[in-house]
């Protein structure tokens, strides 16, 4: 495995046991609307990616980070992963600054739906940003226009075909500035059963062709818009994965996090 990959517990599973991560919700708002995203605050029971029981400040956040860290040492990777965007909000920022005045070994991570990753590469670099996971659901717009309800761009709104095709570019030439400037990127994939499911395959190649390190396909957790469908049976996923890891190198023990998860990732 590369050894890049070596140091994040969601990117190698031969470290989750050794190394934890924290994740600090301090994105709130989103520029892109999926169908199956219900970014509401949630109880501790509630597990789904971009659930947390509160919206952190940055300094709400940097306290946090210093009471869990106090008690774990195993903690080494500071990821922003919600509930909205971390890269559609400054809170983001703010926050990286905060710790890395606190603690000059920490790692950052991100994850985003990529949309303004191409033009804020070089500020993640400034903030010494390491890893970059981007959900991509779809390669194509036509399949896109299905998952995406809306997209923020330059303080324009976009719907339907226009805003999927605005999805798909970005996130591509995201990923392949991100790759460029050294930046390890995790492609992220929610399996939708009747939406996606027939286009994983090439999500694959493509993200690979783009500079992508590894890609963990996810089971769709039925909220909001797609909550009448049905979350893939484990064989259709098992046969996804499969089927892609002779393309590229995948994740398989992601536990779809909480945007407010702690610890080592068992």
């Amino acid at each position: 495995m590369e050894s890049r990959l070596l140091g994040h517990p969601c990117f190698n599973k031969d470290v989750i046991y050794k190394i934890g991560r924290i994740h600090l919700p301090v994105a709130k708002s989103c520029n892109i609307k999926c169908n199956y995203c219900d970014r509401n605050i949630s109880c501790l029971n509630d597990h789904h990616p971009g659930a947390c029981s509160k919206v952190l400040t940055p300094q709400e956040a940097l306290l946090r980070y210093k009471d869990i860290t106090s008690k774990d040492q195993t903690i080494k990777i500071v990821g922003i992963s919600g509930p909205g965007d971390p890269l559609f909000n400054q809170e983001t920022f703010e926050t990286f600054e905060l710790i890395r005045n606190y603690d000059e070994q920490a790692e950052f991570c991100i994850s985003t739906n990529g949309l303004l990753l191409e033009d804020l590469v070089e500020v993640l670099l400034n903030y010494n940003v390491k890893y970059v996971t981007v959900t991509v659901n779809a390669v194509d717009s036509n399949i896109a226009q299905n998952i995406y309800e809306f997209a923020m761009y330059n303080e324009l709104i976009y719907f339907g075909k226009e805003a999927a095709e605005l999805i798909v570019h970005k996130q591509q030439y995201g990923i392949h500035r991100a790759s460029e400037f050294g930046l390890v990127v995790k492609v992220n994939t929610v399996l939708i059963p009747g939406i996606n499911s027939h286009h994983i395959e090439k999500i694959a190649a493509r993200v690979k062709e783009l500079g992508a390190k590894v890609m963990n396909i996810m089971p769709l957790m039925p909220y909001a818009k797609f909550s009448d469908i049905e979350k893939p049976s484990c064989s259709v996923l098992a046969q996804a994965r499969e089927k892609c890891s002779k393309i590229i190198q995948l994740v398989t023990h992601c536990r779809q996090c909480r945007s407010d998860e702690a610890g080592l990732l068992v």
